[in-house]
């Protein structure tokens, strides 16, 4: 289970200048080709800025931002949506951190501060897809609590297949 007791809020860190990282929430279009340089760097589909746009336009608290002295270094897009049988779902979209920037928590930060704003707004359940060969983001993930849900052959455009992961916050026999 994901840890509640930091703040729920996506709201902006303190700005730094020595190397901290401080998370911010998306604000404008003009972080969107950070978002795009960080996505097209780790992840294996090619996605347009329609995809971005659709994402972070419909639900900007749920895209936060990774930064370093001024440096974006990661970010994660989500959304929530109502799915079947009145399920408040939230899906993980992207995650990506700099490969300079990586074994400091930023991704796992990422997702706790956007699972914790999905909370904020009544979410049941988040999900996930990811490469099976994807052996940090399966760590990352199954460390916060989430679980294999279902195996998707050849999921990717590249034909690589993927595990769904799926994250219960509440208890889906209690609705």
């Amino acid at each position: 289970m994901v840890d509640n007791r930091t703040d729920s809020s996506a709201a902006a860190d303190a700005p730094s200048d020595n190397g901290e990282i401080v998370y911010v929430p998306y604000a404008s279009e003009f972080q969107m080709p950070d978002i795009m340089r960080l996505m097209k760097a780790d992840l294996s589909e090619p996605y347009s800025i329609y995809t971005y746009r659709y994402f972070i336009h419909n639900w900007p608290e749920l895209c936060i931002m990774a930064q370093c002295e001024g440096r974006y270094v990661g970010a994660i897009v989500c959304k929530l949506e109502l799915h079947h049988y009145n399920v408040r779902r939230g899906y993980i979209a992207m995650l990506a951190v700099d490969k300079n920037y990586r074994k400091k928590k930023i991704g796992s930060t990422l997702v706790k501060k956007s699972i914790h704003q999905m909370v904020a707004n009544g979410c049941d359940q988040v999900v996930l897809e990811t490469e099976v060969t994807n052996h940090a983001a399966l760590n990352l993930y199954e460390n916060l609590g989430f679980v294999r849900d279902k195996y998707l052959h050849q999921y990717y455009l590249n034909g690589v297949d993927a595990y769904r992961l799926k994250l219960w916050l509440r208890d889906p026999l209690s609705s």
